[in-house]
């Protein structure tokens, strides 16, 4: 029998994350801040406008593209959030989560051959997307010392004439890092002068501390070469939900919606009445549960610094970035060492591409009295390593 299995399928590597959380799972008593889930049930308006729509027997296909009242209150969200009009009929698609909205993104705009340029640290799907879609993934390493954010520098040494799209992965999982005003323009101007499309994954765009986010389609001459992706998983707490949406130019749109209309049909009907609810009744629901990410988050940078652990501040997502070089340990070595002596599950930082290695990412969308019995098992099990007394190496 011939072999069944596509040869570009199987050289994908599988899920660093996953991997390590299989193993975590079969544990008893372990602390996980591994997942990037929120926490919060799904607000209660959100949720009863869903059960509504079942109710009312609204159980149909919606278009390709989606309800129009969704795309209709997405164009009225970026409106106001980010200045940037965007036509509801030709520019709007929802997608099964922003993960599909990345995939067919990439799909729609790559031919063989054409480079893909992704900065890493970044999220897992990025760059298997981009094999998948025949183009050749083209890393940038992001520096620690930059606070994990990408320079003009960094990007104009990774352009051929073979770069077609730049993934802009802001904020940033697994760092928490964010791109402001003065790192973007430069960066825009680079797309324009060189030609270059942009995906912009602005998941986080709501979950940022201190700083207002900004998307990079707001700049002269990007709108017309950026597809622009979010959802409702992260903000509002719809991760079972399934539900995203990217917005750019419409030939650009019109492509990922062929795609989408013969991969999957539509997104759930029921998801998206109640995305509708969401967006029209739901920024007091965005802002409490900022408000108490943000607590977390300045309460583990401040655990960070009474046990001696460096980390860069983030300023979005849930998520924070410890450097673990000091210990000498790769961060697969850290992350087992750690959950075989403290039953504490982190993920290692090279499941987000080589240039995480080093550090380890602790997600705070847990709450408080979890993450407070978890920095003390850290802080035990560092006082260990700087003892000479620490757990097992690696696997």
């Amino acid at each position: 029998m011939r072999d069944p299995i596509s040869k570009k399928t199987a050289a994908l590597k599988p899920s660093g994350i996953r991997k390590f959380f299989d193993i975590a799972s079969e544990r008893k008593e372990v602390i996980s801040l591994g997942v990037g889930e929120p926490d919060f049930d799904t607000p209660w308006h959100i949720r009863d406008e869903g059960i509504w729509s079942l109710e009312k027997g609204r159980t149909f296909y919606t278009s390709n593209s989606g309800l129009m009242e969704l795309r209709e209150e997405i164009c009225h969200y970026i409106r106001r959030r980010i200045g940037v009009e965007y036509d509801p009929k030709s520019e709007v698609i929802i997608t099964v989560g922003g993960s599909e909205a990345i995939d067919i993104g990439l799909r729609a705009m790559i031919d063989p051959g054409d480079e893909v340029l992704i900065p890493q640290p970044s999220y897992v799907s990025y760059e298997p997307c981009a094999i998948l879609a025949d183009a050749k993934p083209v890393i940038i390493e992001l520096k620690n010392e930059n606070e994990f954010r990408l320079t003009e520098e960094e990007l104009l040494s990774a352009i051929t004439e073979k770069t077609k799209v730049l993934v802009l992965p802001f904020p940033n999982n697994p760092t928490g890092a964010i791109m402001e005003e003065k790192d973007l323009s430069g960066i825009a101007e680079i797309c324009v002068e060189k030609d270059i499309f942009v995906l912009s994954d602005e998941i986080y765009a709501d979950l940022t501390y201190g700083r207002k986010h900004v998307s990079i389609a707001s700049f002269p001459g990007m709108k017309e070469r950026t597809i622009l992706i979010n959802g409702f998983s992260k903000a509002y707490a719809m991760t079972g939900w399934r539900l995203g949406y990217a917005c750019g130019p419409k030939e650009i749109i019109s492509q990922m919606t062929k795609i989408h209309q013969f991969a999957i049909m539509c997104a759930p009907t029921t998801s998206q009445y109640a995305a509708v609810e969401a967006l029209r009744n739901g920024d007091d629901d965005v802002k409490r549960m900022c408000e108490s990410y943000d607590q977390r988050r300045r309460f583990l940078m401040d655990a960070f610094q009474k046990m001696g652990l460096s980390c860069f501040e983030p300023y979005g997502a849930f998520y924070v970035f410890p450097c673990i070089k000091e210990f000498n340990m790769t961060s697969d070595e850290f992350a087992y060492a750690l959950l075989d002596d403290q039953n504490l599950a982190v993920v290692p930082g090279s499941a987000f591409g080589d240039s995480g290695e080093g550090f380890i990412r602790i997600s705070y969308a847990y709450s408080l009295e979890k993450l407070k019995i978890a920095m003390e098992r850290l802080s035990a099990f560092v006082e260990k390593l700087r003892n000479g007394a620490g757990g097992t190496k690696g696997r």
